[in-house]
């Protein structure tokens, strides 16, 4: 590239340095979308399928839906028998109320092995909760739990007695564990229970004695962990052929519903955008600027410069053009990437970190030199008729 091309650029007011804007917008653009998508894949993979999810299945269950197995202990006893199994826990979905301080409600889930909840205030609970155990978030509500770790607790939960009557009974519980309350995968101020006290409490909400609800009404969902990753597919379709509703854990994580699903999907269109974005404004603007300067190009042919040599002053300025834009995109979209890094690790309730919030190296190469490839080759073509005129008909025309 010429020292002429680099002065062209900058002091000519009709240079190709006019599509700067537009291409550093769009390659900012796949930049944000590529970390977004990326820091949350990370933390999905390290928090989540690293954990376990890569051996897990979860099955659910869709109140009114016949085609649909119940995930009653008859069912939920088939499930555990099936080839490849290790355990099948429950998930049963009742409320705990303040008993003696506060005003909390808080929705009880049983905890899972799909559960990785991120606790405070000391380790995690060893293996899986006792009966007479809970998990709480460590605030909720306005009160403040983290002064009741390690001491029991009495909790309030409501007894059916009939179709519209029922009373108040309490139950007390050993606080086991505290966790951050951002983490909401099962909705804000959730208790983490036993799968027994789970059912326990939803049965009594229920009115009926626990092992009629279990046999009856069964479980909201349930998590099924097999031996070896191996036997992941083989057990879902066995599952599904048994008439469940189940899918892998690591298929509903890695496909990254929602925003994220959204931002993948941005980043994969977006290469396409940038690229034919880029070329159909080289296209445009180099056909525009050798227009505009069609005097000057005459003049320079007329002095022995020919078709190559000013085509190669064109493509210069774009190549100058789009890889400036594309280091303008790559730091603006990796700044606003870092920045939604946070808001995003509350909404998805799994810590993102700056790494995992920049793009990839594919992506950030791809924003750093597609602007200036598409740029080059729409010069080309947008050129062309320009450079064919006859410069002294052009120089005559234009009196220069």
């Amino acid at each position: 590239m010429s020292r002429w091309c680099l002065y062209t650029w900058m002091r000519e007011p009709r240079s190709l340095r006019r599509g700067l804007p537009a291409l550093a917008v769009l390659a900012a653009l796949l930049t944000t979308s590529a970390g977004v998508a990326g820091g949350a894949a990370g933390a999905v993979e390290r928090d989540v399928l690293g954990s376990g999810g890569l051996t897990q299945i979860e099955l659910s269950a869709f109140e009114g839906d016949a085609s649909v197995r119940p995930l009653t202990s008859s069912a939920l006893r088939a499930a555990e028998d099936v080839p490849g199994v290790r355990e099948v826990v429950a998930d049963y979905v009742s409320v705990l109320y303040a008993e003696e301080e506060g005003t909390y409600d808080l929705p009880s889930h049983t905890l899972t092995p799909g559960d990785d909840l991120p606790f405070v205030e000391g380790a995690a609970p060893a293996g899986r909760l006792g009966a007479g155990e809970v998990v709480l978030p460590a605030s909720a509500e306005g009160t403040d739990f983290r002064p009741f770790l390690g001491r029991s607790l009495a909790f309030g939960y409501t007894r059916a007695t009939g179709s519209a009557s029922g009373g108040t009974e309490v139950l007390r519980l050993k606080v086991a564990g505290l966790y951050d309350p951002g983490w909401q995968a099962d909705g804000p101020g959730t208790a983490y229970l036993a799968e027994e006290t789970a059912a326990f409490l939803a049965a009594a909400r229920a009115g009926r004695t626990q092992e009629e609800f279990r046999g009856r009404e069964g479980a909201r969902s349930a998590v099924v962990v097999v031996r070896h990753q191996r036997d992941v597919a083989p057990v879902a379709a066995a599952l599904q052929r048994d008439g469940f509703s189940s899918s892998p854990v690591s298929d509903r994580v890695r496909h990254l519903p929602g925003l994220f699903g959204a931002a993948d999907l941005a980043m994969r269109v977006g290469v396409l955008v940038l690229a034919a974005g880029a070329v159909g404004l080289g296209a445009v603007r180099a056909g525009d600027s050798a227009r505009g300067r069609i005097g000057q190009f005459a003049v320079l042919r007329i002095l022995g410069s020919g078709r190559g040599e000013l085509r190669r002053i064109l493509l210069g300025e774009a190549l100058l053009t789009g890889g400036a834009a594309g280091v303008v995109g790559v730091l603006v979209g990796g700044g606003v990437s870092l920045a939604l890094a946070r808001p995003l690790s509350d909404l998805l309730g799994l810590p993102i970190t700056p790494v995992d919030a920049l793009p990839g190296p594919g992506w950030a190469a791809a924003a750093l030199l597609l602007p200036a490839l598409g740029l080059a080759v729409g010069t080309l073509f947008g050129s062309r008729e320009a450079l064919r005129r006859d410069p002294y008909l052009t120089a005559r025309a234009h009196a220069v």
